[in-house]
């Protein structure tokens, strides 16, 4: 199983339509770990991000699956930042 999210980016000079992808989720269950079937979900991720045209798939792997990722290409970006948000108490969002 796997989950995408799709979304548009912000225009560039030189391409004012840019999409990316990122991977949310590839879950294998337990036996069916290191036999394979997640690195074909994420090939099927990557074949499908060639075939749309997309510019860009990032993931935001455990620390289990990250050498399944590195295996397929995916690289540690130096561009991208982060910060975590305390979210307010009684908020649902």
């Amino acid at each position: 199983m796997s989950w995408l999210a799709i979304t548009q980016r912000v225009p560039h000079p030189r391409a004012f339509e840019r999409i990316s992808v990122d991977v949310q989720c590839v879950y294998v269950v337990p036996d069916g770990r290191d036999r394979g079937p997640g690195g074909e979900l994420i090939e099927a991720v990557l074949a499908w991000a060639r075939d749309l045209g997309l510019e860009r798939v990032t993931v935001h792997s455990s620390d289990r699956a990250v050498s399944a990722y590195s295996w397929h290409g995916f690289e540690v970006s130096p561009h991208l930042l982060q910060v975590e948000v305390e979210v307010e108490q009684g908020y649902a969002g």
